[in-house]
């Protein structure tokens, strides 16, 4: 089980170092219903890579990932894929960088987070992890791995679990301080949501090329 939470924890950390979604939840912190919604944005959160990493443990776990050698490769080659496909990600994100002296362009909707429901707050942290591409697809080859582990049943929940919490980090993290830190942590947030928005294109670019070796690392070695 160790061999398996060592493979999937960069995955997990791949998935947590997402700048939008941390800017989404700070962005909630600083509104009047902060301490109904920055939680209910976690639930969601939790909830969506929850329900994703189980539906793809569970689809490749019934394949026989771990006996069948041809349901192996498939995989593999599959990995390959994803792999390509955070490349191209990584690139398209480098391309749509600011140009020198302009600023960051934010998704529209963070426009409207201070009117935002608690209901559609965990709406929107499930969309964020369980429907976000970057993130589906880094959590679909972590739980493929932890289905070619071969892994009983109980340790492979473990391990999901850990991937889980690894992965909701950088999100519980704001939260907590947010409601514990009082002004401080205003400030502090405050300081990070802008930072992250100045350097979005160039976190998730290195991001995405690094995961992006490691899954098509991973997938080359299974074919």
């Amino acid at each position: 089980m160790l061999d398996a939470i060592g493979e999937i924890l960069p995955s997990a950390v791949g998935v947590a170092i997402s700048p939008v979604p941390v800017i989404a939840v700070i962005l909630m912190l600083f509104t009047a219903k902060a301490k109904t919604n920055g939680p209910a944005f976690l639930l969601g959160w939790v909830v969506g890579l929850s329900v994703a990493a189980t539906v793809v443990y569970s689809l490749a776990d019934s394949a026989d990932l771990a006996n069948d050698s041809d349901a192996s490769s498939g995989v593999g080659w599959g990995k390959v894929v994803l792999g390509l496909v955070l490349f191209l990600l990584a690139f398209k994100q480098w391309r749509g960088r600011p140009a020198p002296g302009e600023g960051p362009t934010m998704p529209r909707w963070m426009e409207a987070i201070d009117t935002f429901t608690p209901f559609k707050a965990v709406g929107l942290g499930f969309l964020l992890s369980a429907v976000n591409p970057k993130n589906l697809i880094i959590t679909a080859a972590a739980a493929a791995s932890i289905a070619q582990s071969g892994l009983a049943s109980g340790d492979a929940a473990v391990v999901i679990a850990v991937f889980v919490l690894v992965a909701s980090v950088s999100i519980a993290g704001p939260v907590i301080y947010r409601l514990l830190g009082g002004e401080t942590a205003r400030e502090s947030l405050d300081h990070l949501r802008a930072w992250l928005g100045a350097n979005n294109a160039a976190v998730m670019t290195v991001l995405l090329v690094v995961i992006g070796a490691k899954i098509l690392g991973q997938g080359l070695g299974g074919v």
